[in-house]
């Protein structure tokens, strides 16, 4: 810790404060945070200032910064900050270099208390070095975010075009004639942390040393969400994740706005009791139109492409945030440097 710096105790420069039940609330414009995300809008605020929300009961390592009025459930605990002592979003950032979910103190349910989290010490610098981390920090994730923004804009642009030219038009093909549904491995004991994306339905993505598929696919969650995406490179995948690779690659947008468009159709017969989930037959057999005319072809390939670019900015950019993260708010790298 840098010899200007002071340690403090949360309990020091802020108050945890309980949420409370919203049910009775009316609906209106203020955002009720659970440990998921915003649940619903109601009327009546809980708290107006800047706080960290840090979850109660559930995914401990879920932390929300909040800078408008909103109100929490009792899952989630809020935060009255001395601001006088520390920035809201420098106890935020603070907080996620601390691995909470190890907190833990719940048998089945995992579980923090306001006697766990007060004594928590915290490196503190004085105002102006909080602002400069927070500014830099803050850059980055804003630049995150707008590439989000973008994204679920591309994405509704897209799948606009795609259900007003072709959604209701009669079928005359069916999915299975434009690639083989391949299925992920089934061996899931794969060396990790390499350089290849290993896909999995229940576990997301996370990186292996060893590839199976190369080149520019759709990838179809077989159970769970059942979520669709694309990917362009050398990959890994695991069992009931579907790799479509096109024969045509130049069709690959347009497949891939019609699976979307489709999914529920696809999943409607999902089996499993316990796990739901779908088969190679009922991707392949799945009606839909395929136009003569491949002009639209090249939109939504561009559409896909935006995509994956600032998808893997995103990355880029969540990887130097999170390697800049524990390094600036320890002292360990000034902004400066």
């Amino acid at each position: 810790m840098p010899e200007k710096w002071e340690k403090v105790k949360i309990s020091d420069i802020a108050k945890i404060k309980y949420g409370k039940d919203h049910k009775k609330l009316e609906d209106g414009n203020i955002p009720v945070y659970g440990t998921g995300g915003i649940m619903r809008y109601v009327d009546t605020s809980l708290y107006s200032k800047k706080s960290v929300l840090i979850p109660r009961k559930g995914s401990l390592g879920n932390l929300f910064f909040v800078k408008e009025p909103f109100w929490t459930v009792d899952t989630l605990f809020y935060t009255e900050i001395d601001e006088s002592r520390i920035m809201p979003e420098y106890l935020y950032y603070k907080l996620k270099t601390y691995d909470l979910a190890n907190m833990n103190v719940g048998s089945a349910v995992p579980s923090l208390t306001t006697a766990i989290l007060n004594p928590i010490e915290l490196e503190l610098p004085d105002l102006e070095t909080q602002a400069e981390i927070v500014k830099t920090l803050g850059a980055i994730d804003e630049k995150i975010e707008n590439n989000k923004k973008i994204n679920h804009h591309l994405a509704e642009m897209a799948e606009s075009i795609w259900k007003e030219k072709y959604a209701n038009l009669k079928p005359n093909s069916t999915l299975g004639n434009f690639f083989p549904i391949i299925t992920g491995k089934k061996d899931a004991n794969v060396a990790r942390g390499g350089q290849y994306p290993f896909f999995s339905c229940s576990q997301g993505i996370s990186y292996t040393d060893a590839y199976s598929f190369e080149g520019n696919a759709i990838l179809l969650a077989g159970n769970g969400d059942f979520n669709v995406k694309t990917y362009n490179g050398k990959f890994e995948a695991y069992q009931r994740t579907y790799v479509l690779i096109p024969n045509n690659e130049y069709r690959l947008g347009f497949l891939y706005y019609a699976i979307k468009h489709f999914l529920s159709d696809i999943t409607a017969g999902d089996r499993g009791s316990v796990i739901k989930y779908i088969t190679k037959g009922d991707i392949e057999n799945l009606n839909l139109y395929m136009p003569d005319d491949e002009s639209d072809f090249e939109l939504f390939n561009q559409f896909v492409s935006n995509t994956a670019q600032n998808n893997a900015e995103i990355e880029r950019l969540t990887e130097t945030r999170d390697t800049l993260l524990p390094k600036l708010m320890s002292g360990e790298l000034s902004v400066i440097d």
